[in-house]
Parts: structure tokens; C-alpha cells; sequence
């Protein structure tokens, strides 16, 4: 008789809040089937990521272990803040030091918990993730996938890293992006790519009522949004340059429609304040009312409503990043640099416009001022961009798709 339990799967998920990969879990998640998959999700601390599954309703058991260290100087009760980063070495020194000792006391506990509930996979969702569930599964048995959302590994790490995804415990590994999949090529069997997804039941031009025309910015207002962490590599200062050039470009009227949006903030738990550094670039370039960076939001979505034009001005190779889908869920053409796995999304001169990585603040103001002066251009590229995430970016598919590689890889094992 075939059996009809559902797997039991362990979800790690090494970040309480930062970035796109919670997220893009809770999407996963929402589209399992729970008869078939019973879904235990492992998660460092309290915070966003939690919330956001329960809300969801999306899990069948939510395990807090603080033994899953986010970083490697945060202190014992609290989430890390960036002082603690420049905290002296007679306090980061003894904070390390117990952080290593849970990450041992986690390589005991962690296996223990694999082995006593029974679980049939565990499922590594982030990069912190992939290592710590890799050894899991060497040390249990239990077979692991991967989900890489990243496109480099440490230096120091990249012979474990190859290691453990030459094991054979680590059955399959989901590659974001062929950008990702091109780190996988000594397993090139057990690689597949899986591309990111929304849930086009939520993500959707008129889902959540707008939080800036009308209110922070005039109705009438032409927004280049974007969303996501504050870091260098995204590339946020070239289009705070680009803003002040197209202003200076631009037409009275057109100066009186451009703002720009960037939403997001710089994690706690990486050294400096990028965010501080681009307010303060906007600041000397007098756009303090032009450009704004309103901080972290849970829901990017009242935000999206009033984005026009969506601008990823990332300078390294961006694995697969969600700002895309998300903007091109909401009708927005995406000006993007074609790096890592963005040109696997973007159609340029269809949902939107790719340049390259060098590109200057120049050449990105002309592209953004020619969406400006066109509106027509907006709505048809718009369409199009939603009709490319209803074809290849749909949550239900890729849930399906992340359903079919769990259950290959349990079965096998049983």
C-alpha cells in the first residue's frame, strides 16, 4: 500500500527579518499541499519572519531556537544593533566565543531534534542555512535540499561549501537563478533552477490602498520606486545621482511630477549605516523633498501601489532579486542593470529596460526621464511585465514545482 503521511519537513530559515528569503518561504509555504507536506519551520528568534508565517497560517509548527546564530558578535539576549559591531574587543571577544560555543551546542541539539520528530527533510532556506542543515543531514542521514539565493560564497567557506554539496545527503539543490546554478557546476545533477515567485493573489495593482500619492507626495505625482536592503552592492547612489540629473534635465512640468522612493533599510547586523550614507547623498544634492528613504515596512505593497517606474540599480550579480517581481506584479516597468539573474526577468524594450552594470548616473537618468515623458510607454510595458509574472512567476506554479522536489527527495529516502 503506498504511503499517504504527509513528509515531515524541516524548514531552516536563518534570519529573523533581513531580505527577500523568509519571504520568499512564506510563498513556498502558503502554496504546499499539507497533506503531503507537514511543514516545521526553524527560525533564530521572534520577529518578522515569524509573524509573517502566522498570519499567513502557512505552518504547522513554528521552533524559536536562539542557538541558530544570525551573527557572529550578537549578544546572548537581544537581537544584534550596529553599535555592537564596533563594540571593543573585550566585549565582541567573550560574545563570540559563547556564539561559537551555541553553534556546538545547536550540532548536537539540532540532530537530536531531527531524529526524535521524525523528520523526513530538512529544507535549507538562506546561506547560513544551507551549511548548518547540510552537516544536519550528513550526521543524521536525513536528506537536505539546498535553496540557494546567493551567487558567491566566503573565500573561507568555499571548500566546506563544496564539500557538502558534492554529499549525497544533500539530495537536490534549488538554484534561483542560472546565475546562482553556475556555483553548482561539479553537481550539475543535482542542481535545478526554480526562479522566485509571488502570490499574484495579493500582489496586485489595486490589493492595499496607496501610502504616498495623495498623501506624502501630490496625486499627480510620477514615482520611481524600489525596495530592499541598503547595501553598497545595490547600487542606491547612482540612482539618488541620477535623480538630481534628470531633475536638472527635465522640463518645469516633468520637475514637478519626478519623486523617487526607495524603501528599505541597512540590517543591523552588517557594519555601517548605508542608509544613513544615501540620505545624506540625497541631502547634499538638495533632493531632501525629491528623494525619499522612509525606513524598513513589513508590507512593501502600499508602497508598490503608487510606484510607476521600478529601478534596480545593483552593481554585483543580484541572484534573483524580489523587487523585480514584485514591481512587475504591480504594472511597473523595471530599469534594471543586467547582472546575475535579473535579465531572466526583465525583457528589455518589453517589461522594461536592462542596462549594463557600469552604466552611469547620466545614461540611468536619460532612461528614467524617457519613461517620464511617456506614458503610454509605462502602461503597455506595465501590461506586459504582469503578464510575464502570471506566466513564469506565479506562486501556485512554483510551489508545485518546490512540492515535486521535496517529495522525490523524501520518498526516495523512505
Amino acid at each position: 500500500m503506498a504511503d499517504t503521511k504527509p513528509l515531515r519537513v524541516l524548514f531552516l530559515n536563518d534570519t529573523a527579518r533581513n531580505g527577500g528569503p523568509g519571504r520568499s518561504l512564506q510563498t513556498i509555504l502558503t502554496h504546499l499541499d499539507p497533506a503531503a507536506v507537514e511543514r516545521i519551520v526553524l527560525l533564530p528568534r521572534e520577529d518578522v519572519i515569524a509573524r509573517a508565517l502566522r498570519d499567513a497560517r502557512c505552518t504547522d509548527e513554528i521552533v524559536v531556537d536562539p542557538d541558530l546564530i544570525e551573527n557572529a558578535f550578537q549578544p546572548r539576549d537581544r537581537a544584534i544593533e550596529r553599535d555592537d559591531l564596533d563594540a571593543p574587543w573585550t566585549l565582541r571577544g567573550p560574545r563570540l566565543a559563547l556564539n561559537i560555543a551555541r553553534l556546538g551546542r545547536l550540532g548536537v541539539t539540532l540532530p537530536r531534534f531531527v531524529r526524535s520528530r521524525g523528520i523526513d527533510l530538512i529544507y535549507c532556506n538562506g546561506t547560513t542555512a544551507d551549511f548548518v542543515g547540510g552537516l544536519v543531514a550528513v550526521l543524521t542521514g536525513v536528506p537536505a535540499i539546498w535553496h540557494a539565493r546567493y551567487t558567491s560564497v566566503p573565500a573561507a567557506s568555499k571548500a566546506l561549501h563544496r564539500w557538502l554539496s558534492s554529499r549525497p545527503e544533500v539530495a537536490r539543490i534549488v538554484c534561483v537563478s542560472k546565475a546562482t546554478a553556475a556555483l553548482f557546476a561539479h553537481v550539475p545533477g543535482k542542481a535545478v533552477v526554480i526562479h522566485n515567485a509571488v502570490d499574484l493573489s495579493r500582489f496586485y495593482r489595486g490589493a492595499t490602498k496607496g501610502c504616498l500619492k495623495g498623501a506624502r507626495l501630490p496625486a499627480d505625482a510620477f514615482v520611481f520606486g524600489s525596495m530592499g536592503r541598503v547595501l553598497p552592492r545595490k547600487g542606491y547612489p547612482t540612482m539618488v545621482r541620477a535623480a538630481r540629473v534628470l531633475l536638472d534635465r527635465a522640463t518645469p512640468a516633468e520637475r514637478d511630477r519626478a519623486y523617487f522612493v526607495v524603501v528599505g533599510d541597512t540590517p543591523a547586523d552588517l557594519p555601517g549605516d548605508h542608509l544613513g550614507e544615501c540620505r545624506a547623498l540625497a541631502k547634499e544634492l538638495g533632493l531632501e523633498d525629491r528623494f525619499l528613504f522612509p525606513g524598513f515596512t513589513d508590507d512593501v505593497r502600499p508602497w508598490c501601489e503608487d510606484f510607476d517606474v521600478v529601478v534596480l540599480p545593483s552593481v554585483y550579480p543580484d541572484p534573483l532579486p524580489r523587487t523585480v517581481i514584485e514591481g512587475m506584479a504591480y504594472r511597473c516597468p523595471v530599469i534594471a542593470f543586467e547582472v546575475g539573474g535579473v535579465g531572466e526577468m526583465v525583457r528589455d524594450g518589453a517589461t522594461g529596460s536592462l542596462m549594463g552594470a557600469d552604466s552611469s548616473p547620466e545614461a540611468l537618468a536619460d532612461v528614467m526621464l524617457a519613461y517620464l515623458r511617456d506614458g503610454d510607454r509605462v502602461a503597455r510595458e506595465g501590461a506586459s511585465a504582469r503578464e510575464a509574472v502570471m506566466e513564469a512567476f506565479d506562486a501556485r506554479q512554483h510551489g508545485a514545482r518546490i512540492q515535486a522536489q521535496i517529495v522525490e527527495a523524501a520518498r526516495a529516502r523512505r
